[in-house]
This record gives C-alpha cells, sequence and structure tokens, in this order.
C-alpha cells in the first residue's frame, strides 16, 4: 500500500532558504489548509461626516445613524438600500480617537486607520502603521498582492488634506491608484514580460534619484520643508512599487483564476459618472477579492475640506452644493440634500456587499469570509467623537450582526484590534487600544 506524501506548509517554507513565497495551496500539505479559506479586510472612507440633521428641521428620518438602539432598529431614509444586508451589517456608535480630539480637526482621515497622536508626531515620524497593512504584513505569503490602495484621488495628497488613508510600517503614506484601468492591468495581467519591464523603468527612475542625491550630499538643506516632503514621498511610492513587483514576479507561474470581466468599463473616470466609476472600482476590488489576489484593501471614497475631484459628485448628482459645503449646511434644504448623498453612497456600498455576496468560497461567500469597515473621521463637521461606522461581512469570522451597537467613548482603536482578533491576527494591541470590544458584534475575540 502505498502513503501517500504529506507536507508542512511551515516546513516547506522554512526549506527555502529564507525566502518568503506564497506557494498554492497543495492537497499535499492537507486538507485543512488546502480547503483553508481567506480571511480578507476592505476599509471604505467618506470624508465629511455623516448627515445627522438638526432635530429643529424635522427630518430625524434622514439621520445617518439609526434613531433607536440595539436589533430592532430601523434604518434611516439615507441608509434604507442597505436593508438587504440587515443580517450582515451593524452600525457602531460611540467610537472616537482620543488623538482626534487634540489634532487638526482636518487631520480626521490621516489617522482614520492609525490613531496616532498627530498633534504631537514622534521625532521624524508624522504618522503610524495602519489597520490595512498590519492585516498586509500577515496575509501577504497568501496572495499576489500585499494590500491594494485605492482612492477617488491618485498619489497621497498632502498632510491634512491625505489622498490615502494607508500608511506603512514607518507612518509613511502609502500611494493610492484612481485609475480603473491600471487597477486592473496591475491586479489581472502580471505577465512575465510585463513584469520585467516594469522592473527595469523602476530600477531606471530608481537610478535617477540615486544620482540627484549623490550630485548634492546637502540637497535637503537646500530643499524646502515641501520640496522635502515631495521627495520623501517619492522615495516611498519607488520602495512601494518595487515591494509590490517583488511579490507579483513570484506568482507568474501560477494561474489566475478564471472570471467573468465583460461588464467592467476599465475607461470610466472619477471626472465622469459618479455611480459608474464607484461600482467600476467595487467590481474591480470584489473580482480581486475573489481572485484571492489580495486581502487587504482601502479605498478612500471622498477626501476632507473640498479637496478632489468628488466634492463636486453631488452636483452632479443634481443636489445643488458641494459635498464640503453640505457638511457645513445648517439649513433644512442643505441638511436633506447632505443627507441625500449619504443615500447616494449607501445605495454604492450596497453594490458592493451584494457582489461580495454573489461570489463563493469553499466555505460561505467572500462576504462572509471579508470585514468590510464604512466610515468616516468626522461625525458632523469637525465633529471628532461618535464617528459614523459601519461594519459589514465576516460571519465566518464570528461577526453578529443585524444591530444598532452604541457605546459612549469606546476607543476606535479597540474596534480595529477586535478586527484583527477575528482575522486570527494575535497581535496585542493595536495603537491606543485598550482591549477588544466586549459585549459587542465580536463573538470571537
Amino acid at each position: 500500500m502505498t502513503s501517500r506524501l504529506q507536507l508542512n506548509r511551515r516546513a516547506v517554507l522554512k526549506g527555502l532558504a529564507g525566502v518568503t513565497l506564497g506557494l498554492p495551496l497543495l492537497e499535499a500539505m492537507g486538507k485543512e489548509v488546502a480547503q483553508a479559506v481567506p480571511r480578507r479586510f476592505c476599509a471604505m472612507y467618506t470624508a465629511n461626516g455623516m448627515s445627522l440633521p438638526n432635530p429643529k428641521h424635522g427630518i430625524d428620518e434622514w439621520s445617518w445613524f439609526p434613531k433607536t438602539e440595539g436589533r430592532e432598529f430601523q434604518f434611516g431614509k439615507s441608509t434604507e438600500p442597505l436593508t438587504p444586508f440587515r443580517e450582515h451589517i451593524s452600525f457602531l456608535g460611540g467610537l472616537h480617537h482620543p488623538n482626534g480630539t487634540k489634532a487638526d480637526p482636518h487631520l480626521c482621515s490621516d489617522m482614520w486607520l492609525t490613531g496616532a497622536p498627530l498633534h504631537n508626531p514622534k521625532p521624524g515620524m508624522f504618522n503610524s502603521v495602519a489597520l490595512d497593512q498590519i492585516v498586509a504584513q500577515h496575509t501577504k505569503q497568501f496572495c499576489r498582492q500585499p494590500s491594494l490602495v485605492l482612492s477617488i484621488d491618485a498619489g497621497v495628497g498632502f498632510l491634512s488634506r491625505t489622498g490615502t488613508i494607508s500608511y506603512n510600517i514607518e507612518g509613511k503614506p502609502i500611494p493610492a491608484e484612481n485609475n480603473p484601468r491600471r487597477v486592473f492591468d496591475r491586479l489581472f495581467r502580471g505577465d512575465r514580460n510585463s513584469a520585467v519591464a516594469q522592473r527595469e523603468q523602476l530600477q531606471r527612475r530608481i537610478k535617477l534619484v540615486d544620482a540627484v542625491l549623490e550630485s548634492s550630499r546637502t540637497l535637503n538643506k537646500q530643499l524646502g520643508q515641501s520640496d522635502r516632503e515631495k521627495m520623501e514621498q517619492y522615495l516611498t511610492s519607488l520602495d512601494e512599487i518595487e515591494s509590490r513587483l517583488t511579490a507579483s514576479e513570484k506568482w507568474i507561474e501560477i494561474p489566475l483564476k478564471t472570471q467573468d470581466y465583460s461588464h467592467l468599463n476599465l475607461d470610466a473616470t472619477s471626472e465622469g459618472e459618479p455611480r459608474e466609476y464607484y461600482r467600476n472600482m467595487f467590481d474591480l476590488i470584489a473580482l480581486a477579492f475573489d481572485a484571492d489576489i489580495t486581502r487587504s484593501v482601502t479605498f478612500m471614497l471622498n477626501r476632507e475640506d473640498g479637496m478632489g475631484i468628488s466634492d463636486t459628485f453631488p452636483l452632479k448628482l443634481g443636489l445643488g452644493r458641494t459635498h464640503h459645503n453640505l457638511s457645513h449646511a445648517e439649513d433644512k434644504e442643505g441638511q436633506m440634500a447632505f443627507a441625500k448623498y449619504d443615500l447616494f453612497l449607501s445605495e454604492q456600498v450596497a453594490y458592493f456587499l451584494n457582489r461580495l455576496q454573489q461570489f463563493k468560497d469553499v466555505s460561505g461567500s467572500v462576504l462572509d469570509n471579508t470585514i468590510v469597515l464604512y466610515g468616516s473621521g468626522a461625525s458632523t463637521t469637525h465633529n471628532p467623537l461618535n464617528l459614523p461606522t459601519l461594519v459589514a461581512g465576516g460571519g465566518n469570522m464570528g461577526l453578529k450582526h443585524g444591530t444598532h451597537w452604541r457605546k459612549p467613548k469606546t476607543l476606535m482603536s479597540d474596534l480595529y484590534l477586535s478586527i484583527l482578533r477575528s482575522m486570527k491576527i494575535e497581535t496585542p494591541n493595536f495603537a491606543d487600544s485598550s482591549g477588544v470590544l466586549r459585549d459587542s458584534i465580536f463573538s470571537k475575540v
């Protein structure tokens, strides 16, 4: 009788002379490993807070937060599109970053996923690592791309008006991508020839930067603060591209999952119709999760303080004012229009959740095996307390949904630690966390 070969995944990896390589899940590694279900994370950020109308206007039914707590909550009009996912989502109230009350209110997007003390940064460091990058560090060996960082505007923006919500382990902003075609090519067209060409191009850019730095050892002293920050951001961008290419090359010989891309419009842009743009970006994220190309995604839907193209989206939707202007509205008409923009965003989030629910894993849907975080760094304009927060998915990770959970003065970092623990990432803490959320939607932390 022939005995069947059994491989230990850790032993195989250890035997590769220190090479960090995510091997395909072979049957020889055992049924438990081969059928292991991916655990994914996606964070989606919208700027300027959510609509919480002034009671004097008599439009409480348009409040983003449900007016009642517990499992008997009723959706407000601005979140009604999420009704079909009632058993897969929860509203969380009372959350905040303690450091958010001390910092410039425009820094709320910079710290949303980090909780860093941006009012008093450590020497040489502005921010700290973001939640998505902790996830990426623990899942990158299993997938082609450590993380996918998206934003309505490409790049990193600038301090207090950031264009990304993702920060690496050194607290440096990770440049975001906003072009559907470039995202698609990066995710689904990683052939060897293109990878080699990209690496050669990258090496030429790195050599050029090195030459500039070598020609003037006093360059940093000659440059102003703004130019030094731009140079730092550029170097960080090169590092990010290089690490991404290195990860992709290891997977070139392993075929991608066969998928249908026919519904995508890769020519959609943020300058066009907002609904079409958002849905194509959400389709790309869903496809990436389904093919297990990455397990960590961030998508910045809007930027703070009227920055970027998305500030005009309410105008394109016929709501009369820009996004930032609506967030400051005190009149009934303006607050109603702000709520209707929340309604539009809820429709896009519902579309995304539906796509995740349609894709199937070995056990359950992709939504069941993905924790989706959606929220803002302010409740109403520049208010860093009671941050609007919705958590969806993760049913196979112990999340028990269908409730409006609220506990005043709860640390946002405690939520983040609970997410990590639910994903079986056993880190002792995150940022200024004091522990996990007990008696909440997280049943396995």
